[in-house]
């Protein structure tokens, strides 16, 4: 690798200079950290995934950076989330929660300030009709 290019190994700088070595963090990392961050938050359905991360979860593999992307900018980490929303709640306080827990999420587990977390909400999940003959249908 070139010295000018950048390392997709996120590198965390420490206060004190360490004599163990270095740490890297990879960015698929940051987004499973940040999808299960927003993933807990009450009101989120679901988080938005591709069509190959949608086979995968069928085929049994959970996928926990599904709707987020992690971009490594000059000024730091940009946190993209795309989610589904559950129907009845506050569409700004659920966001802000979800960009509350991802920043309190990421600086505990890596020291690492999120620069921006930016939510997009793809969707709004109803909930689903209860059978009307439920009732009807027991032999």
């Amino acid at each position: 690798m070139a010295e000018n290019q950048q390392s997709p190994l996120l590198q965390m700088n420490s206060l004190e200079h360490n004599q163990l070595g270095k740490i890297e963090i990879a960015p698929e990392v940051i987004e499973v950290i940040a999808g299960i961050a927003a993933s807990e938050v009450e009101g989120v359905a679901q988080m938005r995934g591709n069509f190959a991360s949608g086979v995968a979860e069928r085929l049994g593999k959970k996928n926990h950076g599904k709707g987020v992307k992690v971009e490594l900018g000059e000024d730091g980490i940009i946190v993209d989330v795309y989610c589904t929303i559950k129907f009845g709640v506050s569409i700004p306080s659920v966001a802000q929660k979800i960009q509350d827990n991802i920043r309190q999420t990421l600086q505990n587990m890596t020291a690492l300030l999120a620069e921006e977390v930016n939510i997009h909400v793809v969707g709004v999940q109803f909930e689903a009709p209860k059978a009307e003959f439920e009732d009807e249908i027991e032999v």
